[in-house]
């Protein structure tokens, strides 16, 4: 996690820089439907690794973005969703699918 200090003085570059590759927006859109555990989000996110999907959740969740939960059961539980600050993306979100529906059906 960076520090305030090591952050881009750009707003753009500092969201870019926290959610900007393209396994994390994806990440992200399943969170905005409910938790997830780790081997769903591997199977709906088709082509991501489990390193990366284990390092972009991480990420995540030192940034702030996402909440890990583990359930005291056996085997253990594990899910994942969005903190407050992951929720405030939704009208981001919501505007990117939005735009994107556009471009389909203007090309």
């Amino acid at each position: 996690m960076l520090t305030k200090e090591e952050m881009p003085v750009c707003p753009v570059a500092t969201t870019v820089q926290l959610i900007g590759s393209k396994w994390k927006l994806l990440i992200i859109r399943n969170l905005l439907q409910r938790p997830w555990r780790f081997n769903e989000l591997r199977r709906d996110l088709e082509g991501i690794s489990q390193k990366v999907l284990t390092d972009s959740l991480r990420s995540m969740e030192e940034d702030g973005i996402i909440t890990r939960t583990v359930y005291p059961e056996v085997p253990p539980r594990v899910e994942y969703a969005l903190s407050d600050l992951g929720e405030s993306m939704r009208p981001i979100m919501n505007a990117m699918e939005e735009w994107g529906k556009n471009y389909l059906l203007l090309h």
